[in-house]
């Protein structure tokens, strides 16, 4: 595990986050796998890529269809400048978060200390759940799977709501004249401030190369990161649900205050998670029965 940890930081002090291609990053899992049980006969590792390869591959497919989502209508923009502003106006001074954030918190040419935490935040959207899915394989196959299927479920609702409902993020507003004040895209600025210009450059690429900038509705970013803790709440003591809980809602301030998403993008993308823990719970429930009902009696 030293040595994969060691290529790992090579990896991305040289090359970047694995953010843009999901084959790239699970293979820096597998090869995690691999070293966390390397007493074990190759045959258990090739199992890995039995289970996961279609995964991937629906990522894959996720990645590039959704660079199409926005061929279909045009870009909605002022329904979630008006639901922020009519959400929090009262204490922004009629401002969208986002700017009345930036107001108080940003400084251009100044990289303060917590943007270099709100970036290895906004970055953690691209390994945190793979790598939440990955240890749940390797520890309990079966919870994996319960995993998985909520995992692709919400990713799948959020491309068909991609080219359904095109939204637009307030950085994209402020370059199009919907907002009068500017708002920065700030997300990948504390990567300098600690040394990874190329992870920094990497992320910009991919920012500035996508071919669809107005995916906002909902918030993947932070439906994941929701997601990710919701499905342990109730497998872990109350006590403990703040701890996890702060995850998202601090994914929610790095994308608001980074100019990434609105308050609303993120409420909807909340909904989105508690649909899709509705949907696939009942789905199970019901493939349970099924099979029980197949069954020979006790």
């Amino acid at each position: 595990m030293l040595i994969w940890a060691a290529a790992f930081a090579v990896f991305v002090a040289v090359v970047g986050v694995p953010t843009s291609d999901p084959l790239v990053a699970f293979g820096w899992l597998w090869l995690a796998t691999i070293a966390w049980r390397n007493y074990q006969p190759w045959r258990s590792h090739l199992l890995f890529l039995r289970d996961w390869l279609p995964v991937v591959l629906l990522l894959v497919f996720y990645n590039v269809s959704r660079g199409s989502a926005d061929k279909l209508f045009a870009p909605h923009v002022l329904p979630m400048i008006n639901a922020d502003e009519g959400m929090f106006g009262w204490l922004t001074g009629g401002r969208i978060p986002t700017i009345w954030l930036q107001q108080h918190l940003y400084q251009p040419g100044h990289v303060q200390w917590w943007e270099i935490v709100v970036t290895l935040i906004y970055v953690s959207h691209f390994l945190t759940v793979p790598t939440v899915a990955v240890v749940l394989w390797v520890r309990n196959r079966k919870l994996s799977y319960r995993f998985m299927r909520r995992w692709i479920t919400l990713s799948l609702a959020g491309l068909a709501t991609y080219f359904l409902y095109p939204a637009a993020p307030p950085w994209w507003a402020w370059e199009h004249g919907y907002l009068t004040e500017q708002v920065y895209r700030i997300s990948s600025n504390g990567f300098a401030a600690i040394g990874l210009h190329s992870a920094g450059n990497t992320l910009n690429g991919l920012q500035a190369d996508q071919s669809n900038p107005v995916a906002a509705m909902p918030s993947l970013h932070t439906a994941y990161a929701m997601m990710a803790v919701a499905f342990f709440l109730p497998m872990v003591r109350k006590r403990w649900w703040p701890l996890l809980l702060a995850y998202p809602l601090a994914m929610t301030f790095t994308l608001v205050y980074t100019g990434e998403h609105y308050v609303a993008d993120v409420l909807v993308g909340w909904l989105y998670v508690a649909l899709t823990f509705l949907a696939v719970g009942l789905a199970e429930r019901r493939s349970a029965r099924r099979r029980a009902l197949s069954s020979p009696g006790d």
